[in-house]
């Protein structure tokens, strides 16, 4: 089955590169300020000049929305970044070498993994402050048992094919082996798995912003945006739009791709 013929894959593909676009597009234009308040334009339902409306403190929602689905990619980004690299040194060593290694890095990677994420997110926190570089280190450092898992089960199973026997025959040391020989082949499985990560990054954030523990005010926050919004459901609904459906496509883009990319995986 190819890639261009995956129907979730397409769909996906078409859903992110419309966000990516916007995120990009916001990072030099955005129609208004996303933190300049206007007293006489405090809480306008959606129209031509503000398409989403604007917030209890005048501020165009548009504005601040795709100024907060910049943030939260960002974060997510990072996040899925700390997690995937220490997870292919972690998962990459206790793969291939198994042994004593193996258990006292997957026992620690066990332990870390035992604690419920958003929990042990807010302990974090709270250990090192909030603000948009501490939560991407939290997060970061909640996501490495997560893709050490799935890198240390590949490398185990890839160790044994006949590929790395070769390599071996040749001279290859175990470094050389196992980052520009087994590594490289696990990609196809890795791919998911990132995808996966990146959405469960960006639930995360908006959780831990929503509890005001994330992107810190004037900076726009998408879950921070819908903190705000909650109490203006009835009289503002245009208010969570915005944010909520930002957040969806997100998710929803990744999560697409995530399936096509498994779909792919499995019928190779």
């Amino acid at each position: 089955m190819k890639l261009r013929h995956n129907k979730n894959f397409t769909a996906g593909a078409i859903i992110t590169a419309f966000m990516l676009a916007v995120i990009l597009v916001g990072l030099v234009w955005t129609p208004y300020d996303p933190n300049a308040m206007d007293g006489s334009a405090k809480m306008l339902s959606p129209r031509l000049s503000h398409p989403l409306g604007t917030d209890n403190f005048g501020r165009d929602i548009l504005s601040r929305v795709i100024e907060g689905a910049g943030a939260t990619f960002l974060i997510a980004a990072a996040t899925v970044a700390i997690g995937l690299i220490a997870g292919l040194v972690l998962g990459g060593l206790t793969g291939y070498f198994g042994g004593w290694l193996d258990e006292c890095l997957m026992r620690l990677n066990d332990a870390l993994a035992a604690f419920p994420s958003i929990l042990l997110a807010l302990v974090l926190i709270a250990l090192f402050g909030s603000g948009k570089y501490k939560i991407i280190l939290a997060l970061g450092l909640l996501f490495i048992p997560s893709f050490a898992r799935v890198v240390r089960a590949e490398v185990a199973r890839q160790k044994s094919l006949d590929y790395v026997a070769s390599a071996r025959l040749m001279g290859a040391g175990h470094m050389r082996i196992l980052f520009l020989h087994i590594l490289p082949n696990i990609i196809p499985v890795l791919l998911p798995a990132v995808a996966i990560g990146f959405n469960n990054a960006v639930l995360a954030e908006a959780s831990m912003s929503y509890l005001s523990v994330g992107v810190q005010p004037p900076d726009a926050s998408l879950g921070r945006m819908l903190n705000e919004a909650q109490g203006y459901l009835l009289s503002a609904p245009w208010y969570a739009l915005g944010a909520g459906a930002a957040i969806i496509l997100l998710i929803l883009g990744f999560g697409l791709l995530s399936e096509g990319l498994g779909g792919e995986h499995g019928a190779s």
